[in-house]
């Protein structure tokens, strides 16, 4: 099976952004109730391209909500706080004095749970005069790019992944690294929530049918190996998955929402604005467990 090819859309213009996936979408307006075959569309354009891109929407906090409920139940971050009147959202915040932002290094949404959200909408309501940009990369293109022999080692791997990424921090939680770094950025315990997972190095993409390279930031070694064995697989895997040619780069605008598909794509939020606010409202959409 393969994912859908030369899509014909009757209700929507759907324009690539790059060769490696991305498009932007126009002929609907979120805010509103989205016919079911307008929604089928969207679906179709989020299976061929992996990140949509839509421009000039105006959404309150419950018609983002309404969207995203059309895709699935909407998943609760175990370890960040929720805006206080929509505990669903997820209001991604850097100001001018924080040195970090959130999301700053390629990974993929909630690895680390037993079925990883399947996708993220991001919408912007306030961004920086230049930079703030967000990366994403192909990770179908990552996997089929390996040569027979890396495929078939690929196969046989699974990845332990860990949501309080102590290794990658020096030994540092999420709370205090944020609370120096991160002004806004609220941490939660995640009581009995199930932060630590073991998956395939190598998914098969429910719906498309196709293999794609999964990994991200949340990696700390392989099943049954080592950290020591582990990481110079990890250091080639991440740095062969996120090669420019799989790559594409959304420009933010206020108002725009980007929809990604977790299940083939890693993202980087780019840290480019020492002196500017940037305000996004986040929602991840539940998933299902990678096979």
């Amino acid at each position: 099976m393969n994912a859908p090819a030369n899509t014909i859309y009757r209700h929507l213009t759907v324009e690539k952004i790059a060769g490696a996936g991305g498009a932007e979408i126009s002929g609907v307006d979120l805010s509103k109730d989205v016919p079911q075959d307008v929604l089928a569309e969207i679906r179709a354009a989020l299976l061929d391209n992996l990140v949509i891109v839509f421009r000039n929407q105006e959404l309150t906090p419950d018609q983002q909500l309404a969207f995203a409920r059309k895709w699935g139940e909407i998943h609760l971050h175990p370890f960040m706080q929720g805006m206080p009147d929509y505990p669903e959202i997820l209001a991604i915040i850097k100001r001018p004095t924080d040195k970090k932002n959130f999301g700053g290094s390629w990974h993929t949404d909630q690895m680390f749970a037993p079925s990883p959200a399947m996708g993220t909408m991001l919408y912007a309501k306030q961004v920086p005069s230049a930079g703030g940009d967000t990366l994403f990369t192909n990770q179908y293109l990552a996997y089929e790019s390996l040569s027979d022999g890396m495929k078939a080692l690929a196969q046989k791997l699974r990845t332990v992944c860990v949501g309080d990424n102590f290794k990658q921090a020096d030994g540092r939680s999420r709370k205090d690294r944020y609370a120096d770094t991160m002004s806004e950025m609220k941490v939660k315990d995640p009581g009995n929530v199930q932060t630590t997972s073991v998956h395939p190095l190598v998914r098969t993409h429910p719906e498309t049918g196709r293999k794609a390279l999964y990994i991200g930031g949340h990696v700390q070694h392989f099943d049954g190996m080592t950290d020591e064995e582990s990481q110079p697989l990890i250091d080639f895997f991440m740095k062969h998955s996120v090669r420019p040619e799989f790559t594409v780069r959304v420009r933010w605008q206020p108002g725009t929402l980007t929809f990604w598909d977790n299940r083939c794509t890693q993202h980087f939020a780019v840290n480019d604005y020492p002196a500017e606010t940037r305000i996004m409202h986040r929602i991840t959409i539940c998933g299902d467990q990678p096979f």
